[in-house]
C-alpha cells in the first residue's frame, strides 16, 4: 500500500517534466500492479472484518460498539466489492459493471472511514472531560498560589486537547490515519475534489502510520 501511494505521489510530481515520460509510465504501471495485488487478498480481509465486527458487538459502551461494528461491516462490504472488481480486472468475470461496483466500493469505504473518527472523537471528548475536571482541581490551588496562570477560552481548550492527544498517541495516530484515508473517497465521490498528489501524499502518510502501529503494537488503538 505504501508503495502504491508513493508511486502515485511521485508520478504526479514529475508528470509535467519533459524528460520523465518513461519514468512516469513505469511508476503508473507499478502503482497499478500494487493495486491489483492488494485486491487479490481482499477475501481474507472480509473474514478479518467480520470477525472484528463480531468482537466489537460485545463492547459495553454503546457509542464505540455501534461505530466500530458498523465500520467493520461497511469495510467487509467494501472488500467484497473490491474482490468483484479484481475478478473483472483479471478477466475471470468480464461482464461485471465496473463503474457500478466501484461506486459501491467507494461508498462502503467512505462510510467505514466516517464512523471511525466518530468513535475517536467520542474518546477524545470524555478524556477532555477528565482533563477539565483535573484543571478545576488545580484551579482551587491557584487561588492560594501567587503567579498561577490560568488558561481560558479557545486557547485553553486547544491546550487541553494537545495534552490529551500527547498522553494518548495511539488515539492521535488512528485519527490521523483515518482522516488521511478520507481524501480518496472524498475525491472519487465528488464531495471534495483534490488531485493525485494530495491523495498520494495522504496515502503514504496513512500507510506509514499503519506500518508504525504494526512495528509498535502499543501505538495501535485498542478496539
Amino acid at each position: 500500500r505504501a508503495t502504491q501511494f508513493t508511486c502515485m505521489l511521485l508520478s504526479y510530481l514529475i508528470e509535467h517534466k519533459a524528460d520523465k515520460e518513461k519514468l512516469v509510465m513505469k511508476l503508473k504501471q507499478l502503482e497499478s500492479s500494487m493495486s491489483s495485488g492488494r485486491k487479490m487478498f481482499r477475501l481474507g480481509n472480509v473474514v478479518h472484518a467480520l470477525v472484528a465486527a463480531r468482537r466489537t458487538t460485545q463492547l459495553a459502551d454503546v457509542v464505540p460498539c455501534f461505530c466500530l461494528t458498523a465500520s467493520n461491516l461497511s469495510r467487509a462490504l467494501y472488500f467484497v466489492c473490491d474482490t468483484v472488481l479484481w475478478l473483472k480486472s483479471v478477466g475471470l468475470r468480464p461482464d461485471i459493471d465496473s463503474p457500478k461496483w466501484h461506486g459501491w466500493a467507494t461508498k462502503c469505504y467512505y462510510i467505514s472511514l466516517l464512523l471511525n473518527p466518530g468513535r475517536e472523537w467520542y474518546e477524545i471528548s470524555w478524556r477532555l472531560e477528565q482533563a477539565i475536571q483535573e484543571e478545576k482541581v488545580k484551579e482551587n490551588f491557584c487561588h492560594r498560589e501567587v503567579g498561577c496562570v490560568k488558561s481560558e477560552g479557545f486557547p485553553g481548550f486547544l491546550l487541553l486537547l494537545f495534552q490529551v492527544l500527547k498522553r494518548h498517541p495511539a488515539l492521535l495516530l488512528d485519527l490521523v490515519k483515518n482522516l488521511c484515508d478520507l481524501s480518496g473517497p472524498l475525491d472519487t465521490l465528488g464531495i471534495y475534489k483534490t488531485n493525485p498528489g494530495v491523495i498520494g501524499f495522504c496515502g503514504v502518510l496513512s500507510s506509514l502510520v499503519g506500518i508504525l502501529t504494526l512495528a509498535r503494537p502499543h501505538l495501535k488503538l485498542k478496539q
